[in-house]
């Protein structure tokens, strides 16, 4: 007879079952709803299916799709497994690999057998997914041996599985998910059944090429992405959203605003127009008000440094295959010698600046008395990005840092981190953001540093956090560096979609290894604690934000032209361009628009440029020394005298810290 084993529920409630019993069983002894709505369950902390034997004493929660989080990954893994069996029904011969769970949906790599899937394919697809949906067939897991899983898919040509099968330990039992006749290696877990999927809460999205496990030297397969939902509202939300993406995207706006652009001779570097810049320094001119305020000391170091360094840092060993490294030798011209001879010392243009803000740290005697000493550098650095990774302005391989790193004592690390997140905030808040989540990075396994050394430091960062009211922050165990913890923090933009941009990285280890260090008060040598941080991260990445967050409508004080003078007639011409002189005077950037073109066009024309204001000029206007100002988005416009106008864009345009 079966032992019986105690298992406790979410409400702390305890019931004694057989051994072997199921969490389907559990759930229909609670309620017949709750079992209708069971999608798996978590036992012992473990993600398991619910047709799973429970053999020991353990907690249980019973997912159902108020888990969203949970139910989400359940569905879009199950998802994936649909679209791997509706591609193999439609294109016999084609084998499958693997499918993950994304952020927003799912792909599954193929191989097929006679040509790569398109787009043109994807409907198709989406049908047959919909008829093993409404098969409703049992997800059935199944334990196999090792060796009989590889023979069989070598039996059916599926190499690529049979490849990753062999790589597994030998006598590791391997699982299988089948759904009637059709199944596919997998950890799980599953839904009950596909039944359970809606639908109508999918849809492929597109198709693109990828490499077998990431390597440029194994096959070319046919990657096939898709989005899923719990339920078709959820969907129809998603796509919207993503509708609205497009027209925001930064590249598109780029173009039409003339702000920058990108091309093959300088992959990941931006060629930024003189609108783009303007808005770069602005936004720049900005951050250094606001860092001199906050008494940070502005720095500049060298892009190029010798390979020694990095290797004194550490980074040389980690990094650097994200590094451009440089012989220090002079390029040959003669034709028939090599360009290189191979023989020269190795440098490198820095990945980051940390080690080159030490190098200043370390000239002369630092006191205690000069701690904290906040260092401060608009840094451009290049990191060598793989060309597939390029994104736009979102991922670069030239970028621009708002970096900085405060030196400071054990005892000033909750007031620095305090101070650190309250200028954030209200930097944030002045560019136009209003919601953030932070995250607290814990203790990785692998770390420098005893573990008292470890408490301290992230009870510092809890303090400093809950001090400044900041209570509902996520804390992500085993995400810290190795050399300490840090602080994310992660902006939700105008449509939802949230990004990384501020860190605050404690690092006890970087001062040890550049040897720096610092007199105490009683006399003795101690080492700073250095501080990491950033609030945009990188400009680049950041103006990418502002442009898609502000749909290419930015705050007047940063728009790369405020207005445009423009006549309706060839009669005000000389009165436009003694306006434009009067407003440049007063500090404003504007241009004027003589052209012989009709004034619902150039309208339009600026709107598309998102121009903040548009100031329209007539004989009428001329004549009476005034203008009538449209704003972008709105049919109304007022009508003000020159000096009326001037004051009210000059207001406007004020940038926040200098109201």
């Amino acid at each position: 007879m079966a032992e019986k084993i105690r298992i406790t529920l979410i409400d702390n409630s305890e019931r004694e079952v057989l051994q072997g019993t199921t969490t389907t069983q559990i759930a229909a002894s609670i309620s017949t709803s709750l079992a209708k709505k069971a999608l798996a369950a978590r036992f012992n902390g473990q993600m398991i299916d619910l047709s799973q034997p429970l053999l020991e004493d353990g907690r249980l929660e019973i997912i159902t799709a108020e888990n969203e989080a949970e139910a989400l990954e359940l569905v879009r893994h199950d998802y994936a497994h649909i679209l791997a069996e509706a591609v193999q029904k439609l294109f016999p011969g084609t084998q499958i690999t693997f499918g993950p769970v994304t952020d927003d949906g799912f792909y599954y790599d193929f191989a097929p057998k006679d040509r790569p899937f398109t787009e043109e394919d994807l409907p198709l697809i989406e049908a047959e997914m919909r008829k093993i949906i409404a098969q409703n067939n049992a997800l059935v897991r199944e334990v196999w041996e090792r060796d009989k899983l590889i023979s069989l898919w070598e039996s059916q040509g599926e190499k690529f599985k049979a490849e990753w099968a062999k790589e597994l330990p030998e006598g590791q039992e391997l699982t299988i998910y089948r759904a009637g006749e059709w199944f596919d290696m997998c950890r799980g877990p599953h839904l009950p059944s596909t039944g359970k999927l809606d639908p109508k809460a999918f849809k492929l999205t597109r198709v693109s090429g990828a490499y077998w496990r990431g390597d440029q030297n194994n096959a070319m397969l046919s990657r096939i992405y898709g989005t899923g939902w719990l339920n078709a509202k959820q969907l129809k939300v998603h796509l919207e959203r993503l509708e609205e993406a497009q027209k925001r995207d930064h590249r598109r706006l780029g173009q039409e605003m003339d702000l920058f652009h990108l091309q093959q001779e300088a992959q990941g570097s931006v060629f930024w127009h003189p609108n783009g810049y303007t808005i770069w320094l602005q936004l720049e001119a900005y951050l250094r008000r606001r860092m001199k305020n906050a008494n940070y000391k502005e720095v500049k170091t060298p892009q190029l440094m010798d390979a020694a360094l990095w290797e004194a840092s550490g980074h040389w060993g980690k990094f650097r295959e994200n590094m451009f490294v440089v012989p220090d030798e002079i390029p040959s011209t003669d034709p028939d010698k090599p360009v290189l001879s191979g023989k020269g010392n190795l440098m490198a243009l820095k990945p980051m600046n940390c080690p080159a803000h030490i190098q200043i740290f370390k000239q002369g005697i630092r006191s205690y008395r000069e701690l904290p000493l906040r260092m401060l550098e608009f840094g451009c650095c290049h990191r060598n990005e793989a060309h597939g990774a390029l994104h736009g302005l979102m991922r670069v391989r030239q970028l621009t840092q708002d970096d900085a790193h405060i030196f400071c004592t054990a005892e000033q690390i909750v007031t620095e981190t305090k101070d650190f997140v309250n200028l954030l905030d209200s930097i944030y808040r002045d560019l136009g953001f209003t919601s953030y989540a932070v995250k607290l990075s814990l203790r990785p396994e692998l770390r420098a540093g005893d573990d008292e050394l470890w408490d301290n430091a992230e009870n510092g960062l809890r303090s400093a956090l809950e001090q400044v009211g900041i209570t509902d922050y996520e804390e992500l165990p085993g995400e810290g560096a190795f050399y300490g913890p840090k602080l994310e923090f992660h902006l939700t933009d105008a449509i939802g979609r949230t990004w990384q941009c501020g860190t605050l990285q404690l690092d006890y280890v970087l001062p040890e290894r550049l040897d720096a260090s610092y007199v105490a008060e009683d006399g003795s040598r101690k080492r700073p604690v250095m501080l990491h941080r950033a609030i945009i991260g990188t400009f680049e990445r950041f103006i990418g934000i502002l442009i898609e967050h502000h749909a290419g409508r930015f705050p007047l004080w940063m728009a790369p032209v405020q207005a445009v003078v423009a006549t309706i007639v060839s009669e005000a011409d000389s009165f436009a361009e003694s306006v434009v002189e009067k407003m440049k005077a007063a500090g404003l950037r504007v241009v004027s628009d003589i052209r012989n073109e009709k004034i619902n066009y150039k309208i339009r024309e600026h709107s598309l440029t998102k121009v903040p204001n548009i100031l329209v000029v007539g004989k009428r206007e001329a004549e009476e020394g005034k203008v009538a100002i449209r704003k972008l988005g709105s049919r109304d416009q007022i009508i003000l005298s020159v000096d009326e106008a001037i004051a009210l864009l000059l207001e406007e345009a004020t940038p926040p810290d200098l109201k």
